[in-house]
């Protein structure tokens, strides 16, 4: 198992002067990242490594966070994300992008950006309404259920609503440099999330 935790800081692009190809590529900062607990199947029925990333201060986290990192050895850090799969860690060593080697089978998953309140023609890809002759849509969804019977709306239907905004996991990407004095990776493609979101880095099984 392999993963780390890492802050998306936006999109490049890399130009090889001996080919001449652009690769587009993700620039994420990432680590280092203390491991604060060490999962196995015997005390917790699977197996898992625990890390922590980005130091603030201990009044912006909660007590009982504050314990079980101190348990750890480590201090305060806002986010903690589990890692399922066999790893040689223990408690209290650091996870860097040198865990990462260009050429690796990754994928990334984030919170994708949010969009916000969106109609149907653009959250669900709907086809617009005749625009002449009178009509009345032009970017309503049309019918949502008959009257009788069920007597409503049935659950599922695609509607206008919140856009975005949930946490997606793109597969297939691909390692193409790290750079370990500035804990940075560079991903080939792009990943899900804003800039500065958070991001999770995990080898593709």
């Amino acid at each position: 198992m392999k993963g780390i935790i890492g802050r998306k800081l936006g999109m490049s692009q890399i130009f090889d002067p001996e080919s001449g190809v652009v690769t587009p590529v993700t620039v994420i900062e990432a680590g280092p990242c203390p491991v604060t607990q060490v999962r196995s199947v015997e005390a917790d029925g699977y197996t898992a490594v625990q890390l922590a990333y980005e130091p603030v201060a201990d009044r912006k986290i909660t007590k009982p966070e504050i314990g079980h990192l101190r348990k750890a050895g480590v201090g305060a850090h806002r986010h903690l994300v589990e890692f399922r799969g066999e790893a040689s860690l223990a408690v209290g060593d650091n996870v860097t992008v040198e865990t990462f080697q260009p050429g690796d089978k990754i994928k990334v998953a984030g919170i994708g950006i949010g969009k916000g309140f969106a109609g149907t023609i653009k959250r669900h890809n709907f086809h617009r309404g005749p625009m002449s002759h009178g009509s009345h849509n032009k970017r309503a969804p049309g019918s949502i259920g008959a009257s009788a019977t069920p007597s409503r709306v049935m659950k599922g239907m695609k509607m206008s609503g919140h856009m975005g905004a949930k946490r997606r996991t793109q597969v297939g990407l691909t390692v193409h440099s790290v750079e370990p004095e500035n804990n940075l990776i560079l991903i080939k493609g792009s990943v899900p999330g804003p800039r500065n979101g958070i991001v999770e880095i995990r080898e593709e099984a």
